[in-house]
Protein backbone atom coordinates (compact mmCIF):
# COMPACT_ATOMS: atom_id res chain seq x y z
CA UNK A 1 0.00 0.00 0.00
CA UNK A 2 1.44 3.35 -1.01
CA UNK A 3 1.75 6.02 1.71
CA UNK A 4 -0.71 8.37 0.02
CA UNK A 5 -3.38 5.65 0.13
CA UNK A 6 -2.99 5.32 3.90
CA UNK A 7 -3.08 9.10 4.28
CA UNK A 8 -6.28 9.31 2.26
CA UNK A 9 -7.93 6.67 4.43
CA UNK A 10 -6.97 8.52 7.60
CA UNK A 11 -9.20 11.45 6.67
CA UNK A 12 -9.30 14.31 9.19
CA UNK A 13 -7.48 12.28 11.80
CA UNK A 14 -5.85 15.31 13.48
CA UNK A 15 -9.03 17.37 13.99
CA UNK A 16 -9.61 16.32 17.59
CA UNK A 17 -7.99 17.43 20.84
CA UNK A 18 -4.96 15.77 22.36
CA UNK A 19 -1.45 14.70 21.31
CA UNK A 20 -1.07 14.00 17.59
CA UNK A 21 0.35 10.51 18.14
CA UNK A 22 -2.77 9.49 20.12
CA UNK A 23 -5.04 10.91 17.44
CA UNK A 24 -3.10 9.09 14.72
CA UNK A 25 -3.10 5.82 16.67
CA UNK A 26 -6.83 6.17 17.32
CA UNK A 27 -7.65 6.56 13.63
CA UNK A 28 -5.35 3.70 12.58
CA UNK A 29 -6.90 1.54 15.29
CA UNK A 30 -10.35 2.26 13.89
CA UNK A 31 -9.27 1.35 10.37
CA UNK A 32 -7.76 -1.91 11.62
CA UNK A 33 -10.76 -2.83 13.78
CA UNK A 34 -13.20 -2.05 10.93
CA UNK A 35 -11.23 -4.23 8.53
CA UNK A 36 -10.25 -1.39 6.20
CA UNK A 37 -6.61 -2.25 6.96
CA UNK A 38 -6.76 -6.07 6.97
CA UNK A 39 -4.16 -8.35 8.60
CA UNK A 40 -0.95 -8.65 6.62
CA UNK A 41 -1.14 -5.20 4.99
CA UNK A 42 2.26 -3.46 4.89
CA UNK A 43 2.11 0.00 6.43
CA UNK A 44 4.38 2.81 5.28
CA UNK A 45 7.75 3.32 7.01
CA UNK A 46 7.90 5.95 9.74
CA UNK A 47 9.60 8.64 7.68
CA UNK A 48 7.46 8.07 4.60
CA UNK A 49 4.14 8.30 6.47
CA UNK A 50 5.39 11.29 8.47
CA UNK A 51 6.22 13.12 5.23
CA UNK A 52 2.84 12.26 3.72
CA UNK A 53 1.04 13.57 6.81
CA UNK A 54 3.32 16.59 7.33
CA UNK A 55 4.15 15.60 10.91
CA UNK A 56 7.34 14.75 12.74
CA UNK A 57 8.68 11.22 12.53
CA UNK A 58 8.37 10.85 16.30
CA UNK A 59 4.58 11.22 15.98
CA UNK A 60 4.37 8.21 13.67
CA UNK A 61 6.85 6.19 15.74
CA UNK A 62 4.87 6.82 18.94
CA UNK A 63 1.58 5.88 17.22
CA UNK A 64 3.08 2.70 15.81
CA UNK A 65 4.58 1.80 19.18
CA UNK A 66 1.19 2.18 20.87
CA UNK A 67 -0.53 -0.04 18.29
CA UNK A 68 2.25 -2.60 18.56
CA UNK A 69 1.81 -2.73 22.34
CA UNK A 70 -1.89 -3.41 21.74
CA UNK A 71 -1.06 -6.23 19.34
CA UNK A 72 -2.65 -4.56 16.33
CA UNK A 73 0.57 -4.25 14.31
CA UNK A 74 3.92 -6.01 14.15
CA UNK A 75 7.28 -4.33 13.50
CA UNK A 76 10.30 -6.37 12.45
CA UNK A 77 13.64 -5.32 11.08
CA UNK A 78 13.70 -6.11 7.39
CA UNK A 79 9.99 -6.95 7.22
CA UNK A 80 8.58 -3.52 7.93
CA UNK A 81 5.39 -2.64 9.77
CA UNK A 82 2.39 -4.87 9.12
CA UNK A 83 -1.19 -5.04 10.36
CA UNK A 84 -1.71 -7.92 12.78
CA UNK A 85 -5.47 -7.43 13.17
CA UNK A 86 -7.71 -7.08 16.22
CA UNK A 87 -6.24 -8.70 19.37
CA UNK A 88 -8.01 -11.98 20.10
CA UNK A 89 -9.42 -10.86 23.44
CA UNK A 90 -11.05 -7.90 21.72
CA UNK A 91 -12.67 -9.86 18.89
CA UNK A 92 -16.19 -9.41 20.19
CA UNK A 93 -19.26 -7.72 18.86
CA UNK A 94 -19.62 -3.99 19.31
CA UNK A 95 -21.13 -4.05 22.77
CA UNK A 96 -20.21 -2.57 26.15
CA UNK A 97 -17.88 -4.78 28.13
CA UNK A 98 -19.09 -3.86 31.58
CA UNK A 99 -21.40 -6.37 33.33
CA UNK A 100 -23.78 -3.56 34.19
CA UNK A 101 -24.64 -3.34 30.48
CA UNK A 102 -24.23 -6.97 29.52
CA UNK A 103 -26.87 -7.94 32.07
CA UNK A 104 -29.38 -5.87 30.12
CA UNK A 105 -28.32 -7.13 26.69
CA UNK A 106 -28.16 -10.85 27.30
CA UNK A 107 -31.16 -13.14 27.53
CA UNK A 108 -32.39 -13.40 31.09
CA UNK A 109 -32.03 -16.60 33.08
CA UNK A 110 -34.99 -16.90 35.42
CA UNK A 111 -32.87 -18.96 37.81
CA UNK A 112 -30.34 -16.14 38.30
CA UNK A 113 -31.06 -13.22 40.62
CA UNK A 114 -29.57 -9.98 39.31
CA UNK A 115 -27.86 -7.76 41.88
CA UNK A 116 -26.10 -5.65 39.25
CA UNK A 117 -28.35 -2.97 37.77
CA UNK A 118 -29.86 -0.84 40.54
CA UNK A 119 -33.21 0.54 39.43
CA UNK A 120 -36.80 0.19 40.65
CA UNK A 121 -38.37 -2.84 39.03
CA UNK A 122 -42.03 -1.86 39.37
CA UNK A 123 -43.62 1.25 37.86
CA UNK A 124 -45.55 3.13 40.54
CA UNK A 125 -49.33 3.54 40.10
CA UNK A 126 -48.76 7.27 39.56
CA UNK A 127 -47.09 6.47 36.24
CA UNK A 128 -50.30 5.18 34.66
CA UNK A 129 -52.18 8.07 36.26
CA UNK A 130 -49.78 10.57 34.71
CA UNK A 131 -50.34 9.16 31.23
CA UNK A 132 -54.08 9.36 31.79
CA UNK A 133 -53.76 13.03 32.74
CA UNK A 134 -51.96 13.95 29.53
CA UNK A 135 -54.58 12.44 27.20
CA UNK A 136 -56.45 15.77 26.86
CA UNK A 137 -53.15 17.56 26.18
CA UNK A 138 -52.36 15.17 23.33
CA UNK A 139 -55.85 15.53 21.94
CA UNK A 140 -55.34 19.29 21.70
CA UNK A 141 -52.03 19.07 19.82
CA UNK A 142 -52.30 20.80 16.45
CA UNK A 143 -49.72 21.60 13.78
CA UNK A 144 -46.85 20.14 15.83
CA UNK A 145 -44.71 17.29 14.46
CA UNK A 146 -43.29 16.62 17.92
CA UNK A 147 -39.57 16.99 17.22
CA UNK A 148 -37.94 18.58 20.26
CA UNK A 149 -34.15 17.99 20.33
CA UNK A 150 -33.94 20.20 23.43
CA UNK A 151 -36.91 18.49 25.08
CA UNK A 152 -40.53 19.51 25.40
CA UNK A 153 -40.86 23.10 26.69
CA UNK A 154 -43.21 22.14 29.53
CA UNK A 155 -40.72 19.64 30.99
CA UNK A 156 -37.79 22.01 30.55
CA UNK A 157 -39.73 24.64 32.48
CA UNK A 158 -40.68 22.17 35.22
CA UNK A 159 -37.05 21.08 35.62
CA UNK A 160 -35.89 24.69 35.70
CA UNK A 161 -38.42 25.43 38.44
CA UNK A 162 -37.21 22.44 40.44
CA UNK A 163 -33.55 23.51 40.23
CA UNK A 164 -34.49 27.05 41.23
CA UNK A 165 -36.42 25.75 44.24
CA UNK A 166 -33.30 23.78 45.27
CA UNK A 167 -31.15 26.90 45.29
CA UNK A 168 -29.83 26.90 41.72
CA UNK A 169 -31.39 29.71 39.67
CA UNK A 170 -32.12 28.07 36.31
CA UNK A 171 -33.79 29.09 33.04
CA UNK A 172 -35.35 26.58 30.60
CA UNK A 173 -32.68 27.36 28.01
CA UNK A 174 -30.12 25.88 30.41
CA UNK A 175 -31.76 22.46 30.17
CA UNK A 176 -31.93 19.67 27.61
CA UNK A 177 -34.11 16.59 28.13
CA UNK A 178 -32.51 13.27 27.15
CA UNK A 179 -33.53 9.63 26.93
CA UNK A 180 -32.20 8.80 30.37
CA UNK A 181 -29.12 9.82 32.31
CA UNK A 182 -26.86 7.54 30.28
CA UNK A 183 -27.64 9.42 27.07
CA UNK A 184 -26.99 12.69 28.87
CA UNK A 185 -23.56 11.45 29.94
CA UNK A 186 -22.79 10.06 26.49
CA UNK A 187 -23.63 13.36 24.78
CA UNK A 188 -21.45 15.29 27.21
CA UNK A 189 -18.51 12.93 26.75
CA UNK A 190 -18.82 13.23 22.97
CA UNK A 191 -18.96 17.01 23.17
CA UNK A 192 -16.19 17.57 25.72
CA UNK A 193 -13.70 14.70 25.29
CA UNK A 194 -11.39 13.89 22.39
CA UNK A 195 -9.02 10.91 22.05
CA UNK A 196 -6.09 11.29 24.41
CA UNK A 197 -7.81 13.80 26.70
CA UNK A 198 -7.40 13.35 30.43
CA UNK A 199 -10.63 12.73 32.35
CA UNK A 200 -10.59 12.73 36.15
CA UNK A 201 -12.96 10.29 37.86
CA UNK A 202 -13.52 9.04 41.35
CA UNK A 203 -12.16 5.62 42.28
CA UNK A 204 -14.54 3.84 42.59
CA UNK A 205 -17.36 5.33 40.54
CA UNK A 206 -20.37 4.51 38.37
CA UNK A 207 -19.08 1.98 35.78
CA UNK A 208 -21.35 3.31 33.04
CA UNK A 209 -19.43 6.58 33.13
CA UNK A 210 -16.12 4.78 32.68
CA UNK A 211 -17.47 3.04 29.58
CA UNK A 212 -18.68 6.34 28.12
CA UNK A 213 -15.30 8.04 28.54
CA UNK A 214 -13.39 5.03 27.23
CA UNK A 215 -15.59 5.07 24.15
CA UNK A 216 -14.28 8.58 23.41
CA UNK A 217 -10.66 7.46 23.80
CA UNK A 218 -10.10 9.28 27.09
CA UNK A 219 -7.14 8.68 29.38
CA UNK A 220 -8.70 8.14 32.81
CA UNK A 221 -7.13 9.22 36.05
CA UNK A 222 -8.60 8.09 39.35
CA UNK A 223 -8.76 10.18 42.51
CA UNK A 224 -10.35 9.26 45.85
CA UNK A 225 -14.11 9.58 46.27
CA UNK A 226 -14.87 13.30 46.41
CA UNK A 227 -11.98 14.06 43.99
CA UNK A 228 -9.61 15.12 46.74
CA UNK A 229 -6.55 16.53 44.97
CA UNK A 230 -8.44 17.77 41.91
CA UNK A 231 -6.81 21.22 41.98
CA UNK A 232 -3.31 19.72 41.77
CA UNK A 233 -4.42 17.32 39.04
CA UNK A 234 -5.79 20.24 37.01
CA UNK A 235 -2.48 22.08 37.27
CA UNK A 236 -0.40 19.03 36.37
CA UNK A 237 -2.54 17.26 33.78
CA UNK A 238 -4.87 19.91 32.29
CA UNK A 239 -7.80 17.49 32.05
CA UNK A 240 -10.70 18.09 29.68
CA UNK A 241 -13.32 17.32 32.33
CA UNK A 242 -13.86 15.84 35.78
CA UNK A 243 -16.74 13.56 36.75
CA UNK A 244 -18.14 13.33 40.28
CA UNK A 245 -21.18 11.90 42.08
CA UNK A 246 -21.44 14.24 45.08
CA UNK A 247 -24.75 13.12 46.63
CA UNK A 248 -25.28 9.48 47.69
CA UNK A 249 -22.28 8.45 45.69
CA UNK A 250 -22.50 5.33 43.57
CA UNK A 251 -21.29 2.96 45.02
CA UNK A 252 -20.19 4.17 48.48
CA UNK A 253 -23.24 6.31 49.40
CA UNK A 254 -21.11 9.24 50.61
CA UNK A 255 -22.26 12.88 50.47
CA UNK A 256 -19.89 15.78 49.88
CA UNK A 257 -19.98 18.78 52.20
CA UNK A 258 -20.85 22.26 50.98
CA UNK A 259 -17.19 23.26 51.35
CA UNK A 260 -16.03 20.33 49.21
CA UNK A 261 -18.63 21.19 46.55
CA UNK A 262 -17.45 24.77 46.44
CA UNK A 263 -13.84 23.62 46.12
CA UNK A 264 -14.61 21.34 43.18
CA UNK A 265 -16.74 23.95 41.43
CA UNK A 266 -13.82 26.38 41.43
CA UNK A 267 -11.07 23.92 40.46
CA UNK A 268 -10.65 25.41 36.99
CA UNK A 269 -12.03 22.52 34.91
CA UNK A 270 -15.54 21.63 33.69
CA UNK A 271 -17.08 19.30 36.28
CA UNK A 272 -19.89 16.89 35.41
CA UNK A 273 -22.05 16.57 38.52
CA UNK A 274 -24.00 13.30 38.33
CA UNK A 275 -27.16 13.96 40.32
CA UNK A 276 -28.96 10.78 39.37
CA UNK A 277 -28.80 9.40 42.97
CA UNK A 278 -29.42 12.82 44.58
CA UNK A 279 -33.18 12.23 44.98
CA UNK A 280 -32.66 8.94 46.83
CA UNK A 281 -32.33 10.32 50.36
CA UNK A 282 -33.66 8.38 53.33
CA UNK A 283 -36.39 10.04 55.47
CA UNK A 284 -35.12 12.85 57.66
CA UNK A 285 -31.90 13.46 55.76
CA UNK A 286 -31.20 17.13 54.99
CA UNK A 287 -31.77 18.47 51.49
CA UNK A 288 -28.41 19.00 49.81
CA UNK A 289 -27.74 21.98 47.55
CA UNK A 290 -26.52 20.89 44.10
CA UNK A 291 -22.91 21.63 43.22
CA UNK A 292 -24.13 23.80 40.32
CA UNK A 293 -25.02 26.46 42.89
CA UNK A 294 -21.31 27.06 43.51
CA UNK A 295 -19.98 27.71 40.01
CA UNK A 296 -20.79 28.10 36.33
CA UNK A 297 -18.25 25.41 35.36
CA UNK A 298 -20.50 22.71 36.83
CA UNK A 299 -22.59 20.65 34.40
CA UNK A 300 -25.40 18.69 36.06
CA UNK A 301 -27.12 15.55 34.84
CA UNK A 302 -30.19 13.89 36.32
CA UNK A 303 -32.72 11.15 35.63
CA UNK A 304 -36.07 9.73 36.69
CA UNK A 305 -35.04 6.17 35.88
CA UNK A 306 -33.37 5.43 39.23
CA UNK A 307 -36.02 7.14 41.33
CA UNK A 308 -39.35 6.32 39.67
CA UNK A 309 -38.87 3.41 37.24
CA UNK A 310 -36.07 2.04 35.06
CA UNK A 311 -38.31 2.01 32.00
CA UNK A 312 -39.06 5.73 32.31
CA UNK A 313 -36.29 6.96 30.03
CA UNK A 314 -36.21 10.60 31.09
CA UNK A 315 -32.91 12.33 31.85
CA UNK A 316 -31.54 15.81 31.48
CA UNK A 317 -28.49 18.05 31.32
CA UNK A 318 -28.27 21.42 33.05
CA UNK A 319 -25.49 23.63 31.67
CA UNK A 320 -24.76 27.01 30.11
CA UNK A 321 -26.93 27.70 27.02
CA UNK A 322 -24.01 27.51 24.53
CA UNK A 323 -23.21 23.96 25.66
CA UNK A 324 -26.90 23.01 25.63
CA UNK A 325 -27.11 24.27 22.03
CA UNK A 326 -24.07 22.19 21.08
CA UNK A 327 -25.51 19.07 22.73
CA UNK A 328 -28.81 19.53 20.92
CA UNK A 329 -27.01 19.71 17.57
CA UNK A 330 -25.11 16.52 18.37
CA UNK A 331 -28.24 14.79 19.55
CA UNK A 332 -30.27 15.80 16.48
CA UNK A 333 -27.91 13.86 14.20
CA UNK A 334 -28.97 10.58 15.82
CA UNK A 335 -32.19 11.40 17.64
CA UNK A 336 -34.57 14.22 16.64
CA UNK A 337 -36.09 14.25 20.10
CA UNK A 338 -37.44 12.11 22.88
CA UNK A 339 -40.90 10.64 23.31
CA UNK A 340 -43.28 13.59 23.76
CA UNK A 341 -46.06 11.75 25.69
CA UNK A 342 -43.48 10.44 28.16
CA UNK A 343 -42.07 13.94 28.65
CA UNK A 344 -45.55 15.35 29.24
CA UNK A 345 -46.19 12.60 31.79
CA UNK A 346 -42.84 13.34 33.45
CA UNK A 347 -44.06 16.85 34.31
CA UNK A 348 -46.71 15.23 36.53
CA UNK A 349 -44.20 12.73 37.97
CA UNK A 350 -41.55 15.19 39.16
CA UNK A 351 -43.37 15.78 42.49
CA UNK A 352 -42.88 12.08 43.30
CA UNK A 353 -39.20 12.83 43.87
CA UNK A 354 -40.17 14.62 47.09
CA UNK A 355 -42.97 12.26 48.12
CA UNK A 356 -42.40 10.20 51.30
CA UNK A 357 -43.23 6.85 49.67
CA UNK A 358 -40.02 6.75 47.65
CA UNK A 359 -37.77 7.59 50.59
CA UNK A 360 -39.55 5.31 53.07
CA UNK A 361 -39.30 2.36 50.69
CA UNK A 362 -35.60 2.97 50.10
CA UNK A 363 -34.86 3.08 53.82
CA UNK A 364 -36.90 -0.05 54.56
CA UNK A 365 -35.16 -2.08 51.86
CA UNK A 366 -31.73 -0.80 52.87
CA UNK A 367 -32.37 -1.82 56.47
CA UNK A 368 -33.69 -5.21 55.39
CA UNK A 369 -30.65 -6.05 53.28
CA UNK A 370 -28.14 -4.60 55.75
CA UNK A 371 -29.54 -6.49 58.75
CA UNK A 372 -29.67 -9.80 56.91
CA UNK A 373 -26.16 -9.43 55.51
CA UNK A 374 -24.60 -8.51 58.85
CA UNK A 375 -26.33 -11.45 60.53
CA UNK A 376 -25.41 -14.00 57.85
CA UNK A 377 -21.90 -12.74 57.06
CA UNK A 378 -20.51 -11.13 60.23
CA UNK A 379 -16.93 -11.13 58.92
CA UNK A 380 -17.82 -8.87 56.00
CA UNK A 381 -17.42 -5.10 56.25
CA UNK A 382 -20.88 -3.70 55.43
CA UNK A 383 -21.20 0.01 56.32
CA UNK A 384 -24.76 1.38 56.25
CA UNK A 385 -25.63 4.42 54.12
CA UNK A 386 -28.09 7.33 54.43
CA UNK A 387 -29.35 7.33 50.87
CA UNK A 388 -28.75 6.04 47.38
CA UNK A 389 -29.31 2.47 46.28
CA UNK A 390 -26.14 0.47 46.98
CA UNK A 391 -24.06 -1.07 49.72
CA UNK A 392 -20.29 -1.08 49.18
CA UNK A 393 -19.20 -4.34 50.79
CA UNK A 394 -15.62 -5.45 51.49
CA UNK A 395 -14.74 -9.13 51.60
CA UNK A 396 -12.48 -10.31 54.45
CA UNK A 397 -10.26 -12.26 52.05
CA UNK A 398 -10.01 -13.34 48.43
CA UNK A 399 -10.95 -11.06 45.57
CA UNK A 400 -14.34 -9.90 44.37
CA UNK A 401 -13.88 -10.92 40.75
CA UNK A 402 -13.35 -14.61 41.53
CA UNK A 403 -16.05 -14.57 44.19
CA UNK A 404 -18.53 -13.06 41.69
CA UNK A 405 -17.95 -16.15 39.55
CA UNK A 406 -18.66 -18.37 42.54
CA UNK A 407 -21.83 -16.41 43.30
CA UNK A 408 -22.98 -16.77 39.70
CA UNK A 409 -22.67 -20.55 39.98
CA UNK A 410 -25.05 -20.27 42.93
CA UNK A 411 -27.60 -18.26 40.96
CA UNK A 412 -26.66 -14.70 41.93
CA UNK A 413 -25.11 -12.09 39.64
CA UNK A 414 -23.18 -9.43 41.59
CA UNK A 415 -20.94 -6.57 40.51
CA UNK A 416 -17.28 -6.84 41.63
CA UNK A 417 -15.46 -3.64 42.49
CA UNK A 418 -12.78 -4.14 39.84
CA UNK A 419 -15.18 -2.81 37.21
CA UNK A 420 -15.80 0.39 39.16
CA UNK A 421 -12.26 1.42 40.05
CA UNK A 422 -9.62 2.23 37.43
CA UNK A 423 -6.87 2.25 40.06
CA UNK A 424 -7.42 -1.42 40.91
CA UNK A 425 -7.80 -0.60 44.61
CA UNK A 426 -11.34 -2.04 44.96
CA UNK A 427 -10.57 -5.65 44.11
CA UNK A 428 -11.97 -6.86 47.46
CA UNK A 429 -15.28 -4.99 47.15
CA UNK A 430 -18.76 -5.86 45.88
CA UNK A 431 -21.54 -3.46 44.96
CA UNK A 432 -24.90 -4.78 46.19
CA UNK A 433 -28.10 -2.83 45.53
CA UNK A 434 -31.21 -2.84 47.73
CA UNK A 435 -33.85 -1.82 45.16
CA UNK A 436 -35.38 -5.31 44.89
CA UNK A 437 -38.39 -6.64 46.78
CA UNK A 438 -37.63 -7.80 50.35
CA UNK A 439 -38.28 -11.46 49.44
CA UNK A 440 -35.75 -11.20 46.60
CA UNK A 441 -33.24 -9.49 48.89
CA UNK A 442 -33.67 -12.33 51.38
CA UNK A 443 -33.10 -14.92 48.67
CA UNK A 444 -30.06 -12.99 47.43
CA UNK A 445 -28.51 -13.05 50.91
CA UNK A 446 -29.18 -16.80 51.13
CA UNK A 447 -27.43 -17.44 47.81
CA UNK A 448 -24.62 -15.06 48.69
CA UNK A 449 -24.03 -16.84 52.00
CA UNK A 450 -24.06 -20.27 50.37
CA UNK A 451 -21.58 -19.08 47.75
CA UNK A 452 -19.28 -17.62 50.40
CA UNK A 453 -19.19 -20.85 52.39
CA UNK A 454 -18.04 -22.72 49.27
CA UNK A 455 -15.64 -20.04 48.06
CA UNK A 456 -12.00 -20.97 47.64
CA UNK A 457 -10.01 -17.94 46.52
CA UNK A 458 -7.43 -18.59 43.81
CA UNK A 459 -3.75 -18.27 44.79
CA UNK A 460 -3.44 -15.35 42.37
CA UNK A 461 -6.28 -12.79 42.40
CA UNK A 462 -8.28 -12.74 39.16
CA UNK A 463 -8.69 -9.36 37.62
CA UNK A 464 -9.90 -8.17 34.24
CA UNK A 465 -7.44 -6.37 31.98
CA UNK A 466 -6.61 -3.06 33.75
CA UNK A 467 -7.99 0.19 32.43
CA UNK A 468 -5.72 3.01 31.27
CA UNK A 469 -4.87 4.95 34.42
CA UNK A 470 -2.12 7.28 35.54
Amino acid sequence: MRPIEVADRLGRWSSGRGPLYLLLASRLRQLIDDGELPPGVLLPPDRVLAAALAVGRTTVVAAYDLLRAEGRITRRQGSGTRVAGVPREEQVEDAPVDPIFLGSLEARDDDVLLAICAAPGDPPPQLAEAFAKIAPELADVDNDIGYYPYGHPSLRQALADRYTARGVLTRPEQLMVTNGGQQALSLLAHALVSPGDQVIVEAPTYPGALEVFREEGAVLRGLPVGLDGLEAAVRERRPAVAYVIPTYHNPTGSVLSALARQRLASAGVPVIEDEVPADLAFPGEPVVTPMAAYGDAVISIGSLSKSIWGGLRIGWVRAAPPLINRLARLRAVHDLGGNVPTQLAAVHLLPLLDAPDLHNTLKARHDHLHSQLTAALPDWHIPPVKGGQCLWVRLPYGDANSFAQTALRHGLAVLPGTGLDITGASNTYLRLHFRAHPKDLTEAVHRLTTAWHTYNPPPIPTHPRPAIAI
